[in-house]
Order: structure tokens, then sequence, then C-alpha cells
């Protein structure tokens, strides 16, 4: 079983590698085609989004070594992992979006300072209209794969590639609107409004990644781990607390409380953990690395357990105990 999933988690490496590879390469041609487009142009606008797009090479990138690093096997440094080097990857990408947007504001004041005149604009628009749809296809992808494997590097290369299509859609509206009325001027309301959401969204990943850096609770997977446990209790499991999830790239390190029947001897136990790490398993992914601490039960647990054939129950059941978000990550044993 350990095989099968290093084996998994290797393959899994492997593949973001490639996806990474491929996505670096294609942010390169999309780029060299903006710059086309603006020379055409001299568009504050196309420029802008031009700007972003040298933000998802380099982004591209670092990502490449962010997954080669991440791919690596543990080691004596690093027991858990180099996970993490894609948290960092992440937030260097969310901080050159936001450098992005600094830049395209400069570019915008340096334009009403120094105006230049905007030219051959039905050229420029079927330039950007081809790398829009490129971006959001290739980005879809790259989200679909990264949420499968759980690289976080993929997914913020592929929201980077779609927020880049939504941007270029934004701007293709914009320069539709300069073409048909010439009303030039809008060209800089554009940029500067671009700029506003490029900033933002590079705050958003930087934001995501600081908190997988800092081992920040994710509520939502929690709360998803709550209702899985719920919905598939089983009668010897008595109590779980001081749930723990941590990312580590790719990899979800669990650990918890487990309390069992105290008469239950060591390999009784372990198939209960057995148990509990399968379902897991089924519902997260195999990318899953489990340690249970088992307890056995006390006598105020027998007031919350619910197993109806105990012969050293000392307590009547007083009711279930419901695992709850707040009860389920406490460090405290449960009882009524």
């Amino acid at each position: 079983m350990l095989s099968l999933r290093k084996s998994y988690l290797l393959q899994s490496s492997k593949q973001n590698f490639r996806v990474q590879l491929w996505i670096t390469s294609l942010s390169v041609v999309l780029f060299l085609t903006k710059i086309v487009a603006y020379q055409f142009t001299h568009s504050l606008a196309i420029l802008s989004d031009a700007l972003e797009s040298i933000v998802n090479v380099l982004a591209g990138f670092i990502g490449l070594y962010s997954l080669y690093v991440a791919a690596k096997p543990r080691d004596l440094d690093h027991p858990y992992g180099h996970g993490k080097a894609e948290f960092v990857s992440a937030a260097i990408e969310g901080g050159l979006i936001v450098a992005a947007g600094i830049m395209i504001v400069y570019e915008t004041v340096l334009n009403f300072l120094q105006e230049s005149p905007i030219q051959k604009l039905d050229t420029g628009l079927i330039l950007i209209g081809i790398t829009a749809v490129v971006n959001y296809i290739a980005g879809t992808i790259c989200i679909r794969i990264g949420k499968r494997n759980t690289s976080l590097a993929l997914q913020a290369s592929g929201k980077h590639l779609q927020i880049d299509t939504y941007s270029t859609v934004g701007i293709i509206a914009g320069l539709l609107v300069i073409f048909f009325t010439k009303l030039y001027w809008l060209d800089k309301i554009i940029a500067l409004g671009m700029s506003i959401l490029i900033m933002y969204n590079g705050y958003k990943i930087v934001r995501t990644s600081l908190a997988g850096i800092m081992d920040e609770a994710d509520i939502q997977l929690l709360n998803q781990f709550v209702k899985v446990l719920n919905d598939n209790r089983k009668e010897n499991w008595i109590d779980l607390h001081n749930l723990r999830v941590i990312k580590y790239g790719s990899l979800l390190h669990v650990d918890c409380h487990f309390t069992v029947p105290w008469y239950l001897n060591v390999h009784e136990a372990h198939r209960e953990i057995d148990a509990l790490a399968a379902l897991i398993k089924q519902q997260f992914g195999d990318a899953i690395e489990l340690f249970v601490h088992t307890d056995g039960c006390l006598p105020f647990s027998c007031t919350i357990c619910t197993k109806t054939d105990c012969e050293v129950r000392q307590q009547p059941m007083k009711g279930r105990l419901d695992w709850t978000l707040k009860n389920i990550i406490s460090n405290e044993k449960h009882r009524l």
C-alpha cells in the first residue's frame, strides 16, 4: 500500500512538471504575440495585457523549479518532503502580479504626459483575441490537473492564465468601443482598471500561499473531513479529537487522537485505524499521510458511546455526540 502511494505521488509530480513546462512554453508564445499586437497599435490597454504576460512567463519558470523541488523525495533534512516549495513559488508569482499592476499604472501616467496615438486596432484585436481563447483553454486544463493532483503551483498557473483571459476579454471589449467611437482616452481608463484587477488577484494568490507556508487551517477542508467522518462513523469510533490537517504541496498530512474501546488489543485497534485511513483516502485521494494516536475509552466516555454490545459499560449512553469543527479540533476528550 505504501509503495502504491509513493508511485502515485511520483507519477503526479512528473505530470505536474510536464504540464507546467507546457504552460511555460505557451506563456512565452502568447507574450510575444501581445508584444506584436502592441507594436501594431501602441495601445496602453494591450501593453497592460502584455505586461501581465511577462509575469506569466516568469511565474512559469519559477513554478517549474518549485515543482522540481517539490517532487524530490523526503530526506533527513526534510522529513515531510519538499512540498512547501510550491507555496513559496505561488507567493513569488502573486508578488510579480502585483508588480505588473504597478508597472501598468506607471506606463499609463507616462502616456498622459507623452501621448502616443493608437493605430491598427483591427490587427491588434485579432491577435489578442487569439491569445484569449488559447489562454482560457490552457488555464482550464491546468486547473483541472492541479486540483486532481492537489498541486497549488499548477492551480496558481492555471488561475493566472484564466485571469489573463478575463482581462484580455475586457480589453477587447474596451478596444471595440474605442474602434467604433474613436474615444481614444478610454484606452487609459481601461489600463488603469486592469491594473487594479491585476493587483487584487496578485494579493489573493499571495494570501493563499502565505496561509500554506504558515500552516493556516483550511476551514473548508476541515469541514469536509468532519462531514465524511460523521456520515461514516463506526461503533468502535467512540471519539476523535485534536484533528489537524497540514498541506505539504500535493501531500496532506493528517493527525488526530482516536478513542476506541479500552479492551481492544493492539491488532484490533489497528484495524479500526486502517478503516479510518481507508475512508479518508477514499474521499480525499491517496496523497495523504495519516498519523493516529489511539486512546482507550474512559468511564466518562460511556455517555457518548453508541456501541450496543459493550459488556463493561459503566454508564448509560446519554446521546450521540456529533463531531463538529469546534470539538473535533479541540485537544480535549469529549463528554456530555
